[in-house]
């Protein structure tokens, strides 16, 4: 299957450049698969197709701020961004350099007036850089105060409040990108949906900058996936696992939540618990195992995001409602309006 299945052609002011002041006041077009009916609605409005006994099951990773800009000391400026820590090193971190040719083995690099000063210790396969940090104090409270908010490259206007590039349920710090489908929940429309029966779960998966990298190949099957870090913890398993046994649907807020769910889920349909990487690739062909409907934003034209949920409602449709949304003027991309798939 062509990568140029899924490209389309997006008005440049559509991508929305700073979040809505109320975030459940973004708009929300409903697909119907069964009917193939589009209906336009309000994010507020979401309960109205949400029933007692359904399962939303939320990304509850936190983004953190991965940029940092120093000087080694030459003077030469440097680039760092973070992707992940090495497991069993609590310091250590693989991370892209620009310019990373400057950057040798035993290499220093001092950010925010020496605060915090990283080591390279070597070049990875791809050109990433590991290296080891060294500071005093509390390492979220250093990277908090040098660390800049990694926003999507396509975002040119700055982000006057942070937490605004997180979701009001985030907690477990370790992305380079937020799940951006859950930025347009409050706790108080959170709330209400627990009110109504629906069930609210948790699980985690790291997001890398890989989400970002655009698909190079000329074909889906010639794409290498990047891989990201997810948690289901057993009680998180348990009950998700009860809600299909009683006939509830799992409604994943997110194609990282689609993800993680899916890598988790064996040839049963049953939802296994642990901690792993995941590189899955879901495309059109892939047979989901465990969510029912999804709730997601616009994506990027050829993006792996695109076919995840081509795969779920049929490339054909998505790209049929993503023209309609283009001509309602619906806001595209992380600070954009939002999708609900059923």
């Amino acid at each position: 299957m062509k990568v140029s299945d899924f490209d389309y052609n997006l008005p440049e002011h559509l991508i929305a450049q700073t979040p809505l002041l109320d975030r459940s006041s973004s708009r929300l077009l409903v697909y119907d698969r069964a009917t193939n009916t589009p209906y336009h609605r309000h994010f507020s409005d979401i309960k109205e197709y949400l029933n007692p006994g359904d399962c939303l099951v939320l990304n509850n990773t936190r983004v953190i701020p991965a940029r940092l800009l120093g000087n080694k000391p030459t003077g030469a400026q440097i680039e760092l961004f973070l992707l992940s820590r090495i497991e069993g090193e609590n310091d250590v971190w693989e991370t892209m350099a620009r310019p990373g040719k400057r950057l040798k083995e035993g290499d220093t690099v001092i950010f925010g007036n020496g605060i915090l000063k990283a080591t390279i210790l070597k070049t990875l396969e791809d050109g990433n850089k590991q290296v080891r940090f060294e500071y005093e104090g509390i390492w979220q409270e250093v990277l908090a105060e040098v660390g800049i908010m990694p926003l999507p490259p396509y975002i040119h206007a700055s982000l006057e409040d942070k937490e605004r590039y997180q979701t009001v349920y985030s907690k477990i710090e370790g992305s380079s990108a937020a799940p951006t489908a859950g930025l347009h929940f409050t706790p108080e429309l959170l709330s209400e949906i627990k009110e109504m029966g629906v069930t609210i779960e948790e699980i985690t998966l790291h997001i890398g900058q890989g989400t970002f990298k655009p698909v190079k190949a000329d074909t889906i099957e010639e794409h290498e996936m990047h891989t990201e870090y997810c948690i289901v913890a057993p009680e998180v398993a348990e009950r998700i696992n009860a809600v299909k046994r009683r006939g509830g649907r799992v409604i994943a807020v997110g194609t990282t939540a689609t993800r993680t769910l899916e890598s988790f889920t064996d040839d049963n349909g049953v939802l296994t618990s642990g901690a792993k990487s995941t590189s899955i690739f879901i495309y059109p062909g892939y047979k989901f195992k465990m969510i029912d409907a999804l709730i997601t934003n616009f994506h990027l034209p050829k993006s792996t995001l695109i076919m995840l949920i081509s795969a779920l409602a049929g490339r054909e449709n998505i790209l049929k409602v993503y023209e309609e949304a283009i001509a309602m003027e619906y806001r595209f991309f992380s600070f954009g309006d939002a999708m609900l798939i059923i």
